[in-house]
């Protein structure tokens, strides 16, 4: 018994740390005004909950969006799905002799509020991160 309710907490935990799907009704006003501020021309957006933080998914011009806002509506960094030629020099190459046998599926930029630049590039079961020189920073699970 005390197994099973070590694993219930477990799963309940694991499932608070990853991104909710959630109803438009329930993101705050404060974001939905800011992305339509800055954003007034997509219709059709996905909202994610990340622990206090929400994200808009989209499309604008065929090409995939993602915004991450606070509660209040602040944009915290905003990704761009890109073309795996569009990777600084230096990204593919550090793949191909880091992670063998590899290939990268998908690629995006990823700005912060701040404007820092960064990368990522996502392999089976890993989303890499690069600075915007192409420097290695980490590696996380999808």
């Amino acid at each position: 018994m005390k197994k099973l309710a070590s694993m219930l907490v477990a799963a309940v935990i694991t499932s608070l740390t990853f991104a909710q799907k959630i109803q438009e009704k329930d993101v705050p006003a404060s974001v939905k005004t800011s992305f339509q501020k800055h954003y007034p021309s997509i219709k059709e957006v996905k909202w994610d909950k990340e622990g206090e933080k929400f994200e808009a998914s989209f499309d604008l011009n065929k090409i995939d969006n993602s915004v991450l806002f606070d509660a209040q509506g602040n944009i915290l960094e905003a990704e761009v799905e890109i073309e795996l030629n569009q990777l600084p020099k230096g990204i593919l190459e550090y793949v191909a002799s880091n992670y063998k046998g590899q290939k990268v599926k998908e690629a995006a930029k990823i700005t912060d509020a701040r404007g820092t630049v960064t990368y990522e590039a996502e392999i089976k079961g890993l989303d890499l991160l690069f600075d915007s020189n192409g420097k290695f920073i980490k590696e996380t699970k999808d």
